[in-house]
């Protein structure tokens, strides 16, 4: 099926070739500054996985329409192999094959119509395709090298560009020069990474005579593994399975286990490895019937010279499930950062038409906070602050649970901000798959860290407290300007020595004594910035809220945007402390569900709560802490002139309270609506 702009999922052989990918970058040593996608659910979903198996998701991505697919006009949503049976092989194939041909357009009034999907809302009538040839397609993506792309590299930076077979032909064209005949011989088979290195002028380097290399005529670039074995030994996997039990045990090991994530990485890897050399045995030429997606030729060039021709299908139906866009509202594009030149808030529409921000609806202000779900450590009651864990299965469902809520009740987001840490970055994804709306930007900021426990960090809350006594363990965690004991310079829990933070982290001044300690012990000068060692909740509050109101607000709340906040308790203690009014002696007796979506109206000034159907007082259901501080952050709320606005009540009604037409209303909300056949 030709999907192009539509916006099916992988598959489950296309995520297993993504995480494949992703532990050959590992075992290469390849390193990401920074990630350049499309707005489509694969190339996003495929991105996630990379930097998830790198164990680096708190590098920006950036999701720009000019990295989607080619638009194949009437033909999207129709079956390769059918469309050739009805209007004939050579003309369908003209229409994908030739760099010129474009297939009959779309209509704004057709259902495939781009512009009914709230994604590209931010894209004039003129910048929406109704059909594209390859040339059309291709330069598409070219003001991504020339204003993006490239000036990442001249800096210095790593780049990862996850998008499709024709916008990757795109920059492949640029990169390598490639005239206008010649690229219609190139192809991207799925799933296998292809890099490139440069020189400082950005011209491509070829690969040496001592690699083992794998590439394509006319490119300079080099696939990390032959196309094709990896299919072929997913297709076999469940014969290998029952030859060698261990396989299956390596590769559902989960974070849980004993291994480091480079360990479990490359491990998976040489058991994918293994499955692949049996497979091997299997393939013969003109096996590798399947179509990558692209409308290329794979001609690959191995280190005998010898010219492998996978002879890829031109047409085969594919019954992947996509859904229709929907016809949904404007929503601010993908455009980012706090730290470094490119990865500020970069005024790119200034350049890039379409790249940058855009109007939204302007209805209502509002501002949802979530804590993430629960880790590990939350279970087991240690103290956490910046060690970087991720979610535990049920945080994961907990995250998923929110979103289900938050879609249930029909909110949308423009934007969304969170930390670097993954659990933040987790929840913030899961609650944008369940809104169907992975596209949307996630901003991620240090600033919305949780706080930094010091030396504490890693142990047990009980061990503290037996150790120091009730009243130092009570000061430490929940004394407002107590700070707990700091960790050293060489720790591992100094964020001074996570990489992170030394390489990405730059709106902090330099540190004298870190400078000099580090000097004196590698005995080579390199300035190191001021990274905390310990901190109060009152130094953590002293971070997040200049990041709300100095950033958050004029970014996004300014200018009417709705906004999701995954991050952690402390962090968001600080956001409830300043739009809630909490006095300092107060916020310390706050406590945060996790998993639970607050909603902040701008307009009322007031905290909501979303019915979860389950009939139960959340203010029972859930742990708040003190009175005292929920009196703070469930106060009434008022409307703009003053006057209480009754439909901002929190209070539990029990349904006996209710009319009979207002329970049998309720009850039928409640309930799932009934499918009629």
């Amino acid at each position: 099926m030709i999907t192009l702009f539509l916006d099916p999922d992988l598959s489950v052989q296309g995520y297993r070739e993504v995480e494949h990918a992703a532990r050959l970058l590992v075992e290469g040593g390849y390193s990401v500054d920074i990630v350049f996608t499309s707005r489509l659910k694969r190339a996003i979903r495929s991105s996630w996985i990379l930097l998830r198996e790198l164990n680096e998701v708190y590098l920006p991505v950036f999701k720009s329409w000019r990295l989607n697919e080619r638009m194949y006009g009437a033909l999207t949503g129709l079956s390769k192999t059918e469309t050739a049976e009805k209007l004939g092989a050579e003309l369908v194939q003209e229409w994908r094959g030739s760099l010129l041909s474009r297939p009959p357009p779309l209509t704004p009034a057709d259902k495939y119509y781009p512009g009914r999907d709230r994604r590209h809302a931010d894209l004039s009538p003129a910048q929406i395709p109704l059909t594209e040839s390859l040339l059309d397609c291709m330069e598409r993506t070219k003001p991504v090298w020339l204003d993006k792309i490239s000036y990442e590299l001249s800096i210095g930076r790593n780049v990862l560009v996850v998008a499709h077979a024709n916008t990757l032909r795109g920059l492949v064209k640029i990169i390598d020069g490639i005239g206008d005949d010649e690229i219609q011989d190139i192809a991207f088979p799925t799933g296998i990474p292809l890099i490139y290195n440069f020189d400082r002028d950005l011209n491509p380097i070829p690969p040496t005579s001592d690699q083992k290399t794998v590439t394509q005529v006319h490119m300079k670039g080099v696939f990390l593994e032959r196309p094709g074995l990896l299919k072929e030994a997913i297709k076999r996997e469940v014969e290998w399975c029952s030859n060698v039990p261990d396989y299956e045990k390596v590769m559902a090991r989960s974070n849980a286990g004993s291994m480091t994530p480079l360990q479990r990485s490359l491990s998976k890897l040489e058991a994918e490895r293994e499955v692949q050399d049996w497979a091997s045995q299997f393939i013969k030429a003109g096996d590798n019937e399947e179509d990558d997606g692209t409308d290329g030729k794979l001609t690959l060039v191995e280190e005998d010279v010898e010219l492998l021709d996978p002879d890829h299908a031109k047409f085969e139906e594919d019954v992947s499930v996509e859904k229709e866009p929907v016809d949904e509202e404007i929503v601010i594009s993908p455009i980012f950062n706090t730290f470094g030149a490119c990865l500020s808030a970069m005024p790119a529409q200034s350049s890039v038409s379409g790249i940058g921000p855009t109007p939204v609806q302007k209805d209502s202000s509002l501002i949802v906070m979530i804590r993430h779900g629960k880790t590990e450590n939350n279970k087991l009651g240690l103290f956490t602050g910046w060690d970087d864990v991720p979610l535990a299965a049920d945080g994961v469902e907990e995250a998923k649970e929110a979103g289900k809520l938050l879609k249930l009740h029909g909110f949308e987001f423009d934007a969304v901000y969170t930390s670097w840490l993954s659990r933040a970055i987790e929840t913030a994804w899961y609650v944008l798959d369940e809104l169907d709306c992975l596209w949307l930007p996630i901003i991620k900021s240090w600033r919305l860290n949780e706080r930094m426990y010091g030396d504490l960090t890693g142990l047990s809350k009980a061990m503290v407290k037996q150790r120091h006594g009730e009243e130092q363990f009570k000061a430490w965690r929940r004394g407002y300007a107590v700070n707990p004991p700091p960790v050293s310079s060489f720790s591992p829990q100094y964020p001074g020595n996570d990489p992170r933070y030394n390489k990405y982290l730059k709106d902090v001044r330099f540190s004298v004594s870190e400078t000099l300690i580090r000097w004196i012990e590698s005995k080579k000068f390199s300035l190191h910035r001021k990274l905390p060692k310990s901190e109060s909740l009152k130094d953590c509050m002293e971070r997040t809220i200049p990041y709300f109101t100095d950033v958050i607000m004029p970014e996004a709340i300014d200018e009417g945007k709705r906004v999701l906040i995954a991050s952690s308790e402390n962090a968001i203690r600080g956001l409830l402390m300043h739009l809630c009014e909490i006095p300092e002696d107060k916020i310390a007796g706050l406590e945060i569900p996790n998993g639970l979506p607050l909603i902040y109206d701008m307009n009322s000034k007031c905290m909501k709560l979303l019915d979860d159907g389950s009939g139960e007082d959340p203010l029972e259901k859930y742990n708040f802490g003190s009175d005292e501080a929920v009196s703070y952050l469930f106060k009434p709320c008022t409307n703009p002139d003053g006057s209480v606005e009754d439909s901002c009540d929190i209070r539990f009604f029990a349904d006996d309270d209710l009319s009979v037409s207002d329970t049998e209303l309720i009850e039928s909300i409640r309930k799932p609506a009934e499918v009629i056949v």
